[in-house]
């Protein structure tokens, strides 16, 4: 089966809507048509011309089809002068051939029209290409000196620190938001090396950074970074760094700095006001939890107790009195039960005396006691004492995560993984549940309604912790919260 070429129909559907086109072919059977109709007589001046070049009717004739060739050459590159040439070509030949009484010179003539003609027209035809490059280049030069001035001008103003430095960490540019957030002037830092102003922990953070960049290893950006001012304050910024190449090799590195250090301190100060609102809180549990167990749950006891004997005793009671306080009794001891419970729920007994892990288990217990899921307790490595804002705020972050499976999840087993190793302490607290999908973020839980799990979240971060949520629908949830050591 043949196969159409596509692209040269579609280059003479091009070529046949172009007036050129249509010129050089009228120009074309103009030629041939005096070629071949003697009796058409040239102009005076035409015919002195040919005679002062010694040339006769016929051979400049021939050399007028190279007009043509070389015009088709110039408009449509080498395929029309090619077929430009052949059509002369096809035009001379039998002439050449046939009628001319010298056909050796005719058909030496011809084929040099033919053969100059193609060359004349491939010179012009990459003489305009040039030309056409020079002039790209010419506009690409001035878009890079446009684009360039455009940098520096953005370099300058920038509201961000921008620097770049060589592999030895000299300086050898930086803008003026730099001095604001250095103090140092422009001339003094254009003489500096970054390790001046960067603390041991910071060097050894930027040479990690460094090799990374190097070797093309994922650095997470923008990273956090301390440096000293000139007064001697610490500043903190948040910095992106790439690296700069030249012919292929590294030669220097450019950061673009943000001071964030207002920022970290509005951060440590609501941190900090959260772990005094969070410890607060806790204290006030235990105390409400102490003061039911010391009070009201006595006097409940006391109550029952009493209700118990009057209605137990023989005192002359009717049986309808005597079933009414049987029936007060049964009520104050399940409001007993139910003050007992809120009372541990608010701060177990278990975790302040024998510290976490017994009370994760009694959390478990908990659980299968009220809602008939099974819950258990697993331990990995070897438990150590945690801290007790560490203890409690992981005691509550299960407390959470078991509430959530409880109420959300229609599991019914449930599991509790603790593990201890040399660097951290990670809980894992997973179910068999029917799940949900999970949003992009963690930090997105809020605006999808999961209050709880943000709620989880702070309180990990609180502590130096991390959380992480795993699930799927139909395939259980996962909830992992780890500590460092």
């Amino acid at each position: 089966m043949a196969v159409t070429d596509y692209s040269a129909i579609n280059w003479l559907t091009r070529a046949f809507r172009r007036p050129g086109f249509w010129f050089i072919l009228v120009i074309l059977a103009l030629i041939t048509l005096l070629h071949y109709e003697e009796a058409l007589a040239y102009p005076a001046f035409l015919s002195q011309l040919t005679a002062n070049l010694s040339l006769d009717r016929h051979a400049f004739e021939r050399i007028l089809c190279m007009a043509p060739i070389v015009w088709a050459g110039f408009l449509f590159g080498w395929r029309g002068a090619f077929i430009t040439s052949l059509a002369a070509l096809a035009a001379m030949l039998p002439r050449a051939i046939f009628i001319s009484l010298y056909p050796m010179d005719a058909l030496f003539e011809t084929g040099a029209v033919f053969i100059l003609g193609n060359v004349l027209a491939a010179n012009f035809h990459w003489l305009r290409k040039e030309r056409e490059h020079r002039t790209q280049l010419e506009i690409t030069q001035q878009e890079l000196r446009t684009s360039e001035q455009r940098y520096r001008e953005l370099f300058a103003s920038a509201q961000d620190a921008i620097w770049l430095h060589d592999l030895e960490g000299n300086i050898i540019t930086i803008n003026k938001a730099a001095e604001k957030l250095t103090g140092y002037s422009v001339e003094e830092l254009g003489k500096m090396n970054v390790k001046s102003f960067l603390s041991d922990e910071s060097l050894d953070l930027a040479q990690q950074i460094r090799s990374k960049i190097l070797n093309n290893e994922p650095v997470e950006q923008p990273y956090e970074q301390r440096i000293f001012r000139r007064d001697g304050s610490e500043a903190f910024i948040q910095l992106a760094t790439s690296l700069i190449l030249s012919d292929g090799k590294p030669v220097a590195f450019q950061h673009i700095a943000r001071d964030v250090t207002e920022q970290r301190r509005m951060n440590e100060n609501l941190r900090f006001y959260l772990q005094q609102a969070i410890r607060a809180q806790e204290e006030e549990r235990k105390r409400i939890s102490h003061e039911l167990h010391d009070d009201t749950i006595q006097a409940l006891v006391v109550l029952s107790r009493q209700l118990d004997a009057l209605a137990s005793g023989d005192k002359g009671l009717s049986e309808d009195t005597r079933l009414h306080l049987e029936e007060l009794w049964q009520q104050t001891d399940n409001i007993l039960r139910g003050v007992r419970r809120f009372s541990q729920d608010l701060r177990p007994a278990a975790l302040d005396r024998l510290g976490m892990l017994p009370g994760l288990e009694w959390l478990a217990a908990n659980l299968t006691e009220h809602s008939g899921i099974a819950a258990e307790v697993n331990l990995k490595g070897e438990e150590r004492r945690l801290s007790e804002e560490a203890a409690i705020a992981l005691f509550r972050i299960t407390q959470e995560a078991l509430r959530n499976v409880w109420r959300h999840s229609g599991a019914t087993k449930a599991e509790i993984t603790v593990e201890f190793d040399e660097s951290k302490t990670r809980i894992t607290i997973s179910d068999n549940g029917k799940g949900f999908n999970l949003p992009g973020k963690i930090g997105d839980l809020a605006k999808s309604g999961k209050l709880g799990l943000t709620g989880m979240q702070e309180r990990a971060q609180l502590i130096g912790g991390t959380l992480a949520v795993q699930s799927q629908p139909h395939k259980g949830t996962s909830v992992t919260v780890e500590l460092p050591a």
